[in-house]
């Protein structure tokens, strides 16, 4: 399965916030929304991405004027990137050895969304339901054998 096919099965909803924006924002936005993670964009362009980890390191890092921090601040500025046609086993493979649970998916310049590792998850899964009941289908309707004289 492709990054473009989790794409597919996910939506291509994409959050972002810009990077002179405060965290209490930023987390305002993640918690009304039901995301891990806002791209940030600064004049058309991606900047970073800020996932739940960064606020957490960013809360930890500013202390009780968390709030007022910048996104900038607090956002990862080199986000491992994944490609439409890179194989899952890849993009897992990614997310694991770069402890990076959001991946921007980008053709060239031009992104495409986010996936996550729930996302990931999901369509393993649904692949994995797709297969089981396709050969269940086909063990069902097995051709009967003819009796040998």
């Amino acid at each position: 399965m492709l990054v473009s096919e989790i794409l597919a099965i996910k939506g291509k909803v994409l959050f972002t916030i810009a990077p002179n924006k405060a965290l209490s924002e930023a987390v305002a936005i993640m918690t009304e929304q039901d995301v891990g993670s806002l791209v940030v964009f600064d004049k058309g362009r991606m900047a970073g991405l800020l996932t739940f980890r960064e606020v957490l390191l960013g809360t930890q890092k500013a202390g009780a004027a968390w709030q007022d921090l910048p996104v900038a601040d607090a956002m990862l500025t080199t986000p491992v990137v994944a490609a439409p046609n890179m194989e899952m086993d890849e993009l897992r493979r990614q997310m694991v050895e770069h402890h990076q649970r959001y991946l921007p998916v980008m053709d060239d310049s031009v992104l495409l969304g986010v996936v996550s590792f729930h996302d990931v998850a999901k369509a393993v899964l649904e692949e994995q339901s797709f297969e089981n009941r396709m050969l269940k289908n086909y063990i069902r309707n097995w051709p009967a054998e003819e009796d040998q004289a």
